[in-house]
């Protein structure tokens, strides 16, 4: 069966407007899709990223050496961040959109990227 990773993307700032309760509501309901995905077999891994933006790195040349640049990310003046991520199992992205119709962070009004996965090394259970 194809594997697919679900992006999260979201604006951190959006998050401000719940209040505690309200938060702890959503929260089940994500735990909840999460579980209902686990008991049918279907996610392969998934979590919450950490608020703070992690690192993006790019391999440089300069003076014929190259060398790795390493910089804080999210900039501040990026409104969409990856919040987190599942990787599923599902037959097609038609049957992925089934799975995610219910998902709550489409219901908040945010964004998930599906992008099947392309089985091309021995370390892929799918290859």
């Amino acid at each position: 069966m194809p594997s697919f990773l679900l992006i999260l993307r979201d604006d951190p700032k959006s998050w401000a407007k719940y209040s505690p309760e309200e938060m702890q509501k959503i929260f089940e309901r994500y735990f909840a899709w999460g579980t209902r995905m686990r008991e049918q077999k279907r996610v392969l891994d998934g979590h919450k990223l950490k608020d703070e933006g992690g690192k993006s790195v790019r391999k440089e040349s300069a003076g014929g050496r190259k060398s790795l640049r390493v910089v804080d990310g999210p900039y501040a003046e990026t409104k969409d961040v990856i919040g987190g991520y599942y990787l599923i199992r599902a037959d097609s992205y038609a049957e992925v959109m089934k799975l995610i119709e219910d998902h709550p962070h489409l219901d908040l009004g945010h964004t998930i990227d599906v992008r099947q996965i392309d089985p091309v090394g021995p370390d892929d259970p799918e290859s």
